[in-house]
């Protein structure tokens, strides 16, 4: 599985740092190219002799050679590398990377990854369950690091808890499985819609939503990463294209019902994760309406029903996911909706639920496919969120 891939291994200075030494060696047995990256600290740990010598190459632990000049260059490790993992990984190090401060070559390395990068913890339990060590790890999460959450046992302050880091056996079949993941979606096409639409009522003001557009992007961007081609539909939003993923932006409903509709033949299936308005005005005002002492009616008119029409359009080898937020008897509505609009599988949450809904980097999902089955899980980063939703896509196609 990782014959010919090139894993960078990045040691951090905890007393687990013997267990990198196990760890890069088992990788190198499995035939993959390993180079090793250690922190100033992980050397009073383990020598970068020994690190050399089970990688069989030359480790780097600062940006350059005082004696020659030669650059280390993060940015070259950064291409090279199929996927970094940084074992152990201290409270002190998840800490910097969640903050993007770059002061030793580990770290930078880590600002130059395009591979998937995983992190296994390793620290005593005190500081794991510490608050500050949990919103770095939300953060690294919502930024798309793995974390190897490590288990329960005796610590090396002799307490007895969570913070042991995680076994290299089971590291090694962690990033195997990120590897069979990315080639899960290959020759899919894969049609996403994201973000609000904004239906105009004059050149200045619109009917609209909260939605960020956020959860639709990370679909996106997990999807690609599963080796997919995506066309992502986006209403308005302040997001940039994830990496590989063909972007169409779009306003207002009937935009978005154009584009879709326009591209759904090729796709084998679509992701309707866009909250698209029900309504927009009859009439749109080619003026600024200017405040009067009467009130001012809107009169409004249905909007094109994108899930229900690609309901009714796909083919026997195309499958539709659709999303529904509600507010009350939130399981029964979206049971309905899958039914009556003809989906595959729809993702439920609800406003009602603390950590889901628009606008945050958090989400509480129930997942129901067009079988019966239903899932529910708690609340989790979206990235995290949108990694459960392709997992459960990929088994479907």
């Amino acid at each position: 599985m990782l014959k010919g891939k090139h894993i960078l291994v990045g040691v951090s200075g905890g007393i687990a740092a013997y267990k990198a030494a196990i760890l890069v060696r088992a990788l190198v047995k499995e035939g993959a190219e390993v180079r090793v990256v250690m922190t100033p600290m992980a050397k009073h740990f383990i020598t970068p002799l020994t690190m050399a010598t089970v990688s069989k190459h030359s480790v780097l632990t600062d940006f350059y050679n005082p004696e020659n000049g030669d650059w280390n260059s993060h940015v070259s490790l950064g291409l090279w590398a199929d996927a970094y993992i940084v074992a152990p990984a201290t409270a002190n190090t998840l800490a910097k990377m969640a903050h993007g401060i770059a002061d030793n070559l580990l770290l930078t390395t880590y600002l130059s990854m395009r591979c998937p990068v995983v992190a296994a913890p390793a620290m005593d339990m005190d500081m794991w369950n510490h608050p500050a060590t949990q919103s770095n790890l939300q953060t690294l999460q919502k930024h798309g690091v793995h974390i190897i959450e490590p288990p329960a046992g005796e610590l090396a302050s002799g307490l007895e808890g969570k913070g042991r880091m995680e076994e290299p056996e089971r590291i090694i079949a962690f990033v195997e499985q990120l590897f069979v993941k990315k080639k899960s979606l290959a020759g899919k096409t894969i049609l996403v819609t994201a973000g609000p639409t904004y239906e105009a009522i004059d050149p200045v003001r619109f009917i609209g939503n909260h939605s960020s557009g956020k959860m639709g992007y990370a679909l996106a961007e997990s999807l690609a990463n599963r080796g997919a081609q995506v066309l992502l539909v986006s209403g308005p939003t302040s997001l940039p294209a994830p990496q590989g993923v063909e972007l169409v932006r779009v306003t207002a409903a009937a935009e978005m019902y154009a584009a879709v509709t326009e591209r759904f033949d090729k796709a084998d299936a679509a992701i309707l994760c866009a909250a698209v308005a029900d309504y927009t005005p009859e009439k749109k005002s080619t003026h600024k309406i200017k405040r009067e002492k009467e009130p001012l009616s809107i009169a409004l008119k249905p909007t094109i029903d994108i899930a229900a029409a690609l309901g009714k359009q796909k083919k026997k080898n195309q499958w539709t996911v659709g999303f529904a937020l509600e507010t009350d008897n939130e399981l029964a509505n979206a049971k309905k909706k899958l039914q009556t609009k003809n989906l595959d599988m729809i993702v439920l949450n609800s406003l009602n639920d603390e950590g889901a809904g628009f606008g945050g980097d958090t989400n509480k999902i129930t997942i129901i496919k067009k079988d019966g089955t239903v899932a529910a899980y708690p609340v989790q980063p979206k990235q995290k969120v949108a990694e459960i939703i392709v997992d459960t896509i990929a088994k479907m196609c």
